[in-house]
């Protein structure tokens, strides 16, 4: 994909601060990052949706993204480091790995209801409803 930002850092086009690399994936640091060592992780292979990769591919940026926080973890004294999917900037499957230095550095303004130094569970769906979409989703499998 020419007008890929990511194609063009796999394709040595565009400098990023790298991380890793190998035959399939790479890692570098995010440009606008959520917390210090804010990683990506993308498959060298243009693949628009995270649901689209072949699952080879999605175990190997997987476990590049745990080496990743494994390391985070070591240098930053975190204990919890998050993995999450996206592609709203641009589309080509890749994965954050943030260190989590507060209980919100990745966290959803439905959780922020009692303000960023607390955590509120949004509100609860009834079973019946739970069992619905349960149901719906599983024949969709």
């Amino acid at each position: 994909m020419k007008d890929c930002l990511f194609c063009k850092i796999a394709a040595g086009d565009l400098p990023a601060h790298m991380l890793h690399e190998d035959e399939h994936v790479m890692a570098f640091l995010d440009l606008h990052p959520i917390r210090e060592g804010h990683a990506l992780v993308i498959p060298r292979q243009h693949v628009t949706w995270f649901e689209d990769l072949p699952e080879a591919l999605a175990t190997r940026v997987t476990t590049c993204a745990q080496r990743i926080a494994r390391a985070m973890k070591r240098l930053y004294g975190v204990e919890r480091v998050s993995m999450f999917y996206t592609g709203i900037h641009v589309p080509h499957a890749h994965a954050h790995v943030v260190p989590m230095h507060h209980v919100h550095d990745v966290t959803s303004q439905a959780y922020l209801t009692e303000g960023a130094d607390s955590f509120s569970a949004p509100p609860r769906l009834a079973p019946e409803k739970m069992q619905d979409i349960a149901s719906r989703l599983r024949e969709a499998l």
